[in-house]
């Protein structure tokens, strides 16, 4: 089946507004190892601290931004101390570290959790003020697939730099930008059978509409497939990739994180550039580590996605694939895991007009992972 983009019904609009991706919070083993490795290593500056030194005594959590794009990493320091730290500490012991939390820039956040408990959400927290001298921040939060959550943040009547409990940081050593922008999508894994589910949910719940389908046809080699569909806001400035494993000759890429993540959870989040070339040189000199391309990958590209700006040498050398849509093309590469779990890892994005997610790559791509996992012998 070729890949669609789904109509959109008359009756489909957001439950609540959407400003954009507010912040994604990981739960970690270590937040301060952690901290140290996304500035050095994909150029986050750390700008805000919570923990011990300034009142919680439970938990440890640091602010790293670039862009528009805001980490919140949290680890628990005394387990014993509160139900939260101890649920920190069972989260990274069965999800390695993970993300906890794609939480979300609303306008109001009581009308946008009230507006999601009546069409179904499960709540994970009730609206709270957090207040401080800087003003007040309204947050609620619902479920979603696995023990991912949505926050929901109302920041109107707050001039602070994040959140009340958040202190500003001036760290000897901070990190350079490597031109990230924005989350560009979020992906998740979901178990045989639940995608729909989920699909279901964010159309109920949340009002998205299936902005792409992809097939086993779509996505597949020799080996193994899967099947995704993406969910988009009225805006566009969230979407969420939905994947599940699909029958193959051997394990698929979905079905390995579903193991090694023990469950349901968050892939990996593109991060868009407006110069993918520059990004990934540097990124290449930090230490991070992509998915190898062969290079016959290349003998066709201009054959295949027509002209570019960029040199199809240097785009070979660093092995970032193109594809293009209707509306332009884009360039994008993946990062491997960026830890030894076979989990959590990064796509580098540059749409240059295209609105799509790359179905042109798909077979490369995969083929790539594949190579991975054999090597990890989890094929």
């Amino acid at each position: 089946m070729a890949t669609t983009s789904a109509p959109l019904p008359e009756t489909a609009q957001d439950t609540f507004p959407i400003n954009g991706t507010d912040f994604i919070e990981f739960y970690v083993g270590n937040a301060r190892q952690a901290s140290l490795y996304y500035r050095s290593a994909f150029g986050f500056e750390l700008v805000a601290y919570r923990g011990p030194e300034n009142g919680t005594r439970d938990r440890a959590s640091y602010l790293l931004q670039q862009g528009k794009v805001r980490f919140v990493l949290t680890t628990a320091i005394r387990p014993d101390l509160s139900p939260d730290a101890a649920y920190i500490a069972e989260h990274v012991h069965k999800h390695g570290d993970g993300v906890r939390d794609l939480a979300l820039w609303v306008d109001d956040a009581r009308e946008a959790y009230a507006r999601a408990i009546e069409r179904g959400a499960q709540s994970v927290a009730e609206p709270r003020v957090l207040r401080d001298d800087d003003g007040e921040v309204v947050i609620a939060a619902i479920r979603t697939y696995g023990e991912t959550i949505h926050s929901l943040v109302e920041r109107r009547n707050y001039r602070g730099l994040f959140l009340p409990g958040f202190v500003p940081v001036t760290p000897h050593y901070q990190g350079t930008p490597v031109g990230l922008k924005y989350v560009d999508h979020c992906v998740g894994n979901v178990e045989l059978g639940k995608m729909n589910h989920w699909v279901d949910f964010y159309a109920g719940v949340m009002g998205f509409r299936n902005l792409l389908t992809f097939d086993d046809k779509d996505i597949s080699t020799e080996y193994s497939s899967l099947m995704s569909k993406v969910m988009a806001n009225g805006n566009d400035r969230i979407k969420f990739p939905i994947n599940e494993p699909a029958s193959g000759k051997k394990k698929s890429q979905i079905e390995e994180y579903l193991d090694f993540y023990v469950g349901p959870g968050v892939q990996h989040m593109a991060l868009a550039t407006d110069d993918i070339v520059e990004t990934v040189s540097t990124l290449r000199d930090r230490g991070v580590e992509f998915l190898s391309i062969p290079t016959s990958y290349y003998d066709e590209l201009q054959g295949r996605v027509g002209r570019i700006d960029e040199p199809v040498d240097v785009l070979a050398r660093l092995g970032i694939l193109v594809d293009r849509d209707p509306d332009g093309y884009l360039l994008q590469i993946f990062t491997r895991p960026v830890q030894d779990r076979p989990t959590v890892f990064y796509e580098i994005i540059q749409r240059k007009g295209a609105k799509s997610f790359g179905k042109g790559n798909f077979k490369a791509l995969f083929e790539s992972i594949e190579r991975e996992q054999a090597l990890r012998g989890n094929l």
